[in-house]
C-alpha cells in the first residue's frame, strides 16, 4: 500500500510498535564490595580475623582472603573456619582442624561445635581486636552457618570484641518468611532461637535480629548492607558467582527447595545426598509412580513431580537403586518450599508402608517442635500441618520487620 497522509496518520508512532525499555537494576554490591570501596575504612587500625569459607568470594571469583590479605589497607591475621571447613574439604557434620593456610600463611582456626567462652577463648588467642563475617547463606534456619554467625557474635560479645557483618543475597529472596517458628526447648546447632523454617532475610538482617532479639549482651554490631539488591531478587538474576556454601548444594536450584525438602533427613528415605541433585531427588527402595502421582493431584503451585529412580554414591541406599520423585519447580515467584516438603511427608507416608522417622527423631529439631511429626503421624493432611503455625509465623512477622535492611 502506497503511502498516504491517510495510511501515515492511521499508523501507530514507531515509539508504540517498539516494546518500552525495561528500567535499568541498580548495579549490585555485596557488603564486600561495599567495604572495598571505601578502602576498608572500617577496619582501620584493627587487627581483624574473619569468619568464612569457599563462598567468601570477589565478583571475579577471587576469594576475599587472598585479597584482603595482599592490601595493605586490612590487618588481616586469622581466619575462623565454620562447619566444612575454610577451605570446605569436610562433609556434613564435618569440619576443618587447625591448619595454616598455604596460600596466606595465616592460621585457620576451627569454630565447629564451639560456643560461648570455649569460643570465645579462640578469639582471645587469636588476639583480633575484630571479627568480620562472610558467608553465603541459602534461607533456611537449619543451615547451620547462620548458627555459627549466633555464636560467633555471642562469643565476640564474651571476649570483647568488635563484629562486623559483609552482607550477600538470600539467594531465594527475602520476600516473606515462611514454615514453622523454632520452640526453644528444641534448640540445637541447626535452631538456636524462635525464627521461622525459611527465613526471608540477608546475614547483615539477621544479625541485627539476633543483637536486638536474642543475644543476653549485645555485641557491638556493625553491618555492611549490599546496594542494588532487592527483596524479590533471585540469586542467579544477578552476575555474582555461585559458589556451593556446603557440599550438597550445587546450585542455586538445591537452595529453592532446601528449606523443604530438608526435612527428609529426619526420614529413613533418601533425601538425595550422593547424587549430582540433593534435595531435589528424594527416595527409598520399595518407592514406585504412585508417589510422583500422588503429590502431583494435590496441585502445589510453581512445581511438577516426576518419577525418577537413582542410586545414590553415598549416605542413605548407598550403591542401591531407590525410586522418588525429582522436584522440577518451572515458577519460583509461585513455589512455596516449606509446604511443599510438609506435602512430600504426607503423601509419602500414604503411599509407602515402608515410611519411618529417624529413630533419633531429628525431624523435631528440623521442624522446631514435634507437631509435625505427631500431626502426619496422627494422618493430618497439609493443610492442617501448615495451619499448626500460622499464628507464631505472624508474631515472627511482625519482628522480622524491624530488622529489615531493603525493599
Amino acid at each position: 500500500m502506497p503511502l498516504t497522509r491517510r495510511t501515515l496518520l492511521a499508523a501507530p508512532p514507531a515509539a508504540a510498535l517498539a516494546p518500552a525499555p525495561r528500567p535499568r537494576k541498580a548495579a549490585l554490591r555485596t557488603g564486600f564490595e561495599q567495604l572495598a570501596a571505601h578502602d576498608y575504612a572500617q577496619l582501620h587500625g584493627q587487627r581483624v580475623g574473619i569468619v568464612t569459607n569457599p563462598t567468601g568470594v570477589t565478583r571475579d571469583a577471587r576469594h576475599i582472603v587472598d585479597v584482603m590479605h595482599a592490601s595493605p589497607q586490612v590487618n588481616l591475621t586469622a581466619v575462623f573456619g565454620p562447619e566444612h571447613g575454610f577451605r570446605g574439604t569436610a562433609q556434613a557434620g564435618g569440619s576443618e582442624s587447625r591448619s595454616t593456610d598455604p596460600a596466606t600463611g595465616l592460621p585457620v582456626h576451627d569454630t565447629y561445635l564451639k560456643r560461648g567462652r570455649q569460643l570465645a577463648d579462640v578469639f582471645r588467642a587469636s588476639a583480633v581486636d575484630t571479627v568480620v563475617y562472610d558467608i553465603q547463606d541459602v534461607g533456611a534456619r537449619f543451615y547451620t552457618y547462620i548458627w555459627t554467625l549466633y555464636d560467633c557474635m555471642e562469643a565476640a560479645g564474651l571476649a570483647g570484641r568488635r563484629f562486623v557483618v559483609l552482607d550477600r543475597p538470600n539467594p531465594v529472596t527475602g520476600r516473606s518468611a515462611q514454615g514453622p517458628v523454632l520452640h526453644r526447648e528444641f534448640a540445637t546447632f541447626v535452631g538456636r532461637q524462635p525464627i521461622a523454617q525459611a527465613h526471608g532475610m540477608t546475614v547483615a538482617e539477621l544479625a541485627r535480629l539476633f543483637n536486638g532479639e536474642f543475644l543476653g549482651t549485645p555485641v557491638p554490631l556493625e553491618t555492611v548492607p549490599m546496594t542494588g539488591w532487592q527483596r524479590s531478587e533471585f540469586y542467579d538474576t544477578r552476575s555474582l558467582p555461585w559458589v556451593p556454601p556446603s557440599p550438597n548444594m550445587p546450585t542455586p536450584d538445591t537452595a529453592l527447595v532446601y528449606a523443604g525438602t530438608c526435612l527428609f533427613e529426619g526420614t529413613n528415605l533418601s533425601e538425595g545426598r550422593g547424587t549430582t541433585r540433593p534435595f531435589e531427588l528424594l527416595g527409598a527402595e520399595g518407592i514406585d509412580g504412585r508417589w510422583a502421582a500422588a503429590v502431583n493431584q494435590l496441585g502445589l503451585p510453581g512445581a511438577y513431580f516426576r518419577e525418577a529412580y537413582f542410586a545414590p554414591t553415598f549416605s542413605k541406599f548407598q550403591g542401591r537403586t531407590v525410586g522418588g520423585v525429582q522436584i522440577h519447580v518451572h515458577d519460583r515467584a509461585a513455589f512455596d518450599p516449606v509446604r511443599t516438603g510438609i506435602a512430600l511427608l504426607v503423601t509419602a507416608k500414604k503411599v509407602w508402608s515402608g515410611f519411618g522417622w529417624r529413630s533419633d527423631h531429628w525431624i523435631d529439631s528440623l521442624t522446631g517442635s514435634a507437631r509435625v511429626r505427631t500431626a502426619i503421624d496422627a494422618g493430618a493432611g497439609t493443610d492442617e500441618v501448615v495451619a499448626q503455625w500460622q499464628e507464631e509465623l505472624r508474631v515472627f512477622q511482625r519482628i522480622r520487620t524491624e530488622y529489615l535492611l531493603y525493599k
